[in-house]
């Protein structure tokens, strides 16, 4: 299973908002989701409008990114092909705010995901109960994943889509900074279960930290009631940080990826991509804990830090 989601801020992406303020548009990106690919004949026929009007609006859609095109073959020269790009497209308000003038920290929720392909065992749980279906793979699109403040599955990852906030106020970066709270995963608990959980960001990996295990020796601080003792408890709270110099854990450097090889300056968002590899040594499954359960009572923060 894998969906693409974009996550909009709607001060940073007008153009999005644009493209999808038009109900020919909207019927526009349905059809390509129902449909697969379609040239221009194929959606003027299928929506009954002129060849000119889809002309015009595909434009607009391809401007903001929200499809793609490319050129096949025809009987008669060549025809252009449009695609749908994104599945979902999620719009959210960024109301955080700097605690200090050269840190920018935005913190997402647990569920708020742009992008996600795992496999089961996993599942998804507020602090009322269960989203969805345990195990089943599928309960990672449902709506309700909004509400998450835990997720856990075996192999494949979730991406995080945050605002490059740094770059809207045309500051400098000097270092970007992960923080949030994780621990493997097996059925039940063990303390001793050794798991590879790679970070990347921008799709750039900059490095893989060993959990030790699954923790559920004692109740998380604030892991709700309901939640069995059966189930992972708590997580360890870790911190990526890539710099000039290169990628660390808890200040431990792990590998020479650097800002240059993310190249964060000329990308809208920043993209956090937290996965378990079928290829890992020791491929021990996730967990991820966000406000709610856990000993921390955080989500997803990143900070920012930009010369003053």
């Amino acid at each position: 299973m894998s969906r693409n989601f974009l996550l909009v801020d709607p001060e940073e992406r007008a153009d999005v908002l644009r493209g999808l303020a038009s109900p020919v548009r909207v019927k526009m990106l349905k059809a390509l989701h129902q449909q697969g690919g379609l040239n221009v004949n194929d959606m003027a026929a299928l929506l009954e409008l002129p060849q000119s009007t889809v002309s015009s609006n595909l434009q607009i859609l391809e401007e903001a990114g929200l499809i793609r095109t490319e050129t096949q073959k025809a009987r008669k020269g060549n025809q252009k092909i449009c695609h749908a790009v994104y599945d979902e497209v999620l719009v959210m308000f960024n109301e955080e705010a700097t605690t200090r003038r050269d840190v920018i920290e935005v913190a997402m929720p647990v569920g708020l995901y742009t992008s996600c392909e795992v496999s089961a065992p996993c599942g998804l749980c507020s602090t009322e109960g269960i989203i969805g279906l345990l195990d089943v793979p599928d309960a990672f699109l449902d709506p309700a994943r909004m509400k998450a403040g835990l997720m856990w599955f075996t192999r494949g990852f979730v991406e995080y889509q945050f605002p490059n906030n740094a770059r809207l106020s045309k500051t400098d970066i000097e270092a970007l900074e992960f923080s949030f709270e994780l621990s493997s995963e097996v059925p039940g608990t063990a303390q001793d279960w050794p798991s590879d959980i790679t970070v990347a960001v921008n799709h750039n990996d900059v490095g893989t930290w060993t959990s030790p295990g699954d923790f559920g020796d004692q109740r998380g601080i604030y892991t709700p009631d309901w939640w069995t003792l059966r189930g992972s408890q708590y997580g360890m709270l870790k911190t990526w940080k890539v710099t000039h110099e290169g990628s660390f854990v808890d200040g431990i450097k792990i590998s020479p990826v650097s800002l240059k090889d993310l190249d964060v300056a000329n990308h809208h968002s920043i993209r956090l991509r937290i996965g378990v590899r079928d290829k890992a040594r020791h491929p021990g499954g996730v967990n991820i804990f966000g406000r709610g359960f856990g000993n921390y009572d955080q989500d997803i923060v990143l900070r920012i830090h930009t010369a003053r």
